[in-house]
């Protein structure tokens, strides 16, 4: 059977974060438009900055800061902000665009989606601040979790391949003579 496309994009998504040089945690992300992809993300710091894999530490680890909070010392840029970054950077548009991570976004990332003019989001797990999604809400940006596009996607594929089966059937009855 052939892969749905949520799940096609959510597992280019997780192979980029294999990039990421965070100690704390590996995130990717994938921006796409009409089907296509338009760039990729992952955690790690800046360009030509030195990664916390060289240095060998998390400066939030070390200082026993809980996930979600201290983002001020972290060196690394998320991967949905690099990933709209790589867009600015090419002259790309993110208008309209659908952005799979996996991870939900935290509340900075979610105020890029919402400048990008991303529409909607697909992300994994769960963020300890809330703030973000009701950002995205206020802002009419689509989002759910992978779980549920999934199934509604899997839903929606189910219908339509009745539809594409009727029109197969009817083919077969009265195949056309060329």
């Amino acid at each position: 059977m052939r892969k749905l496309f949520t799940e096609w994009a959510m597992e280019i998504a997780e192979d980029s974060k294999v990039r990421s040089t965070c100690l704390s945690r590996q995130v990717g992300a994938v921006i796409i438009r009409d089907k296509q992809i338009i760039a990729t993300g992952y955690n790690g710091a800046p360009a030509g900055a030195i990664h916390c894999t060289d240095i060998g530490y998390c400066i939030r680890k070390k200082r026993g800061i809980p996930s979600g909070q201290g983002l001020e010392l972290c060196r690394a840029g998320h991967a949905e902000a690099n990933a709209i970054d790589q867009c600015a950077r090419r002259g790309t548009s993110c208008e309209g665009a659908t952005l799979y991570v996996t991870t939900q976004p935290c509340v900075f990332c979610c105020i890029h989606i919402i400048q990008s003019g991303i529409k909607k989001v697909i992300f994994k797990g769960e963020y300890p601040t809330g703030l973000g999604l009701q950002l995205l809400k206020e802002s009419g940006i689509e989002f759910a979790k992978y779980e549920e596009a999934l199934e509604e996607e899997r839903r929606a594929s189910e219908e339509k391949h009745q539809q594409e089966m009727e029109r197969v059937r009817e083919f077969l009855d009265n195949p056309p003579e060329y």
